[in-house]
């Protein structure tokens, strides 16, 4: 199952609001998480931090008598930190970039995102770009429908295709590694994926129809 891969794998560098970090039995949360059915998830978005415990001293041997052995160690603990502004460098969304995106709103014809993270950076300021029709998938254009491959609130992982017009930038997912990577179902559940147009919610079984990012 997917989510149990997700929590045996490392944490993210950088996590987004509702991102799996991982298991409870191997992380204490810390800032900007909270756990949810003994996992950890991200509470904003940010930079992902784990702090391992101070490593307590052994056996103290003294003469003929060994003291006790200490308590098992303290897991790591895992926080997420919001990148602070001027710690860095504005940075721009270019034709060819990897980014991060949330949907904000669908109509017939195209996905309004905030783009949140291009390439490794979490930007200071949101840029608003397009997904449109045309640029969700590589084949079957024509049959392509917005509400079935993005719903707002999703994180979609894309490619920026145009600088575009003064208010927005173009992207595309039409690469199989693009496409939405975090989904919250109607019951408000994260989903996993199970196809590369479904999502499943792990708690009602039921499947959304999604354009789904390499899901396995």
């Amino acid at each position: 199952m997917a989510t149990s891969t997700a929590a045996r794998a490392a944490p993210p560098s950088l996590a987004l609001p509702g991102q799996l970090l991982g298991p409870a039995s191997k992380y204490q949360p810390g800032p900007g998480t909270h756990v949810h059915e003994s996992h950890l998830y991200s509470s904003l978005l940010g930079t992902v931090h784990v702090t391992q415990p101070a490593k307590a001293p052994g056996p103290a041997k003294r003469l003929t008598k060994i003291t006790p052995a200490p308590a098992p160690a303290e897991l790591p603990t895992i926080s997420v930190v919001r990148t602070a502004p001027g710690k860095h460098r504005e940075v721009l969304p270019e034709v060819g970039n990897i980014v991060l995106c949330r949907v904000i709103r669908i109509t017939p014809r195209q996905a309004v995102v905030a783009i949140l993270v291009c390439g490794d950076t979490v930007l200071d300021a949101e840029w608003q770009g397009l997904i449109r029709v045309q640029d969700v998938r590589a084949t079957e254009k024509d049959r392509v429908k917005i509400y079935e491959s993005f719903r707002p609130g999703d994180i979609v992982r894309a490619e920026v295709i145009s600088l575009g017009d003064q208010a927005n930038y173009y992207l595309s997912t039409a690469r199989n590694e693009l496409g939405v990577i975090l989904a919250t179902s109607e019951s408000g559940n994260t989903m996993y994926p199970v196809s590369w147009k479904e999502f499943r919610d792990p708690e009602t079984g039921l499947e959304e129809l999604r354009k789904v990012a390499k899901p396995f």
